[in-house]
């Protein structure tokens, strides 16, 4: 059986930021953000426990796209190369011309732009160089810094899955949004 073309993953430089591959020297940086409880209380997971766990992701992640077709940015500023985040397209459907999305920052950066920027750039290239028309984010409904994040980028509240997630030992519900290309707000 055939392998897939999977293109390539770009690298996407905005004002501020570069999204570019994992690499393995982001293992630290990447295990403070997904080991903090902060950030992955609305994820469909827990946190981290292990920096082992950062490793295998970014291995995971660069493996796996030979493949699959998706895209695992690291979120880096443009002075020092430093992972500050990552930036996922992902459940790629060509033929119906959509894909999810996800996002996350470490603590530190937040509160800074650099979410918006980050997902505009990653809509960009869903919406130009992959010709989709449609993104989907799923979203805790209790996440509000997220949900106004996609918001201003256009996105649409579409309907709340209850009970969706069985995480931190509770049931969560979950809400969908949808953003289609004519929709999006680059600005």
């Amino acid at each position: 059986m055939e392998s897939p073309h999977v293109p390539p993953l770009p690298e996407v430089e905005t004002e501020r930021l570069l999204l570019r591959a994992m690499r393995e020297s982001d293992a630290d940086a990447l295990f403070a953000m997904f080991s903090d409880w902060e950030v992955m209380r609305y994820w469909s997971r827990g946190p981290w426990a292990d920096r082992a766990e950062a490793l295998e992701h970014i291995a995971r992640m660069n493996a796996g796209r030979a493949n699959v077709e998706y895209y695992p940015w690291a979120i880096a500023t443009q002075g020092d190369d430093a992972l500050i985040g990552t930036m996922s397209l992902f459940d790629i459907q060509r033929e119906h011309g959509r894909a999810q999305v996800g996002y996350s920052l470490l603590p530190s950066q937040q509160g800074k732009g650099y979410a918006t920027e980050a997902l505009r750039a990653a809509l960009h290239v869903a919406f130009e160089a992959l010709d989709l028309q449609r993104i989907e984010i799923d979203i805790d409904p209790a996440n509000v810094t997220s949900r106004r994040l996609v918001e201003r980028c256009g996105a649409k509240l579409e309907g709340q899955f209850r009970r969706r997630w069985f995480v931190h030992g509770q049931w969560a519900d979950s809400v969908m949004y949808g953003l289609l290309r004519e929709d999006f707000i680059s600005a």
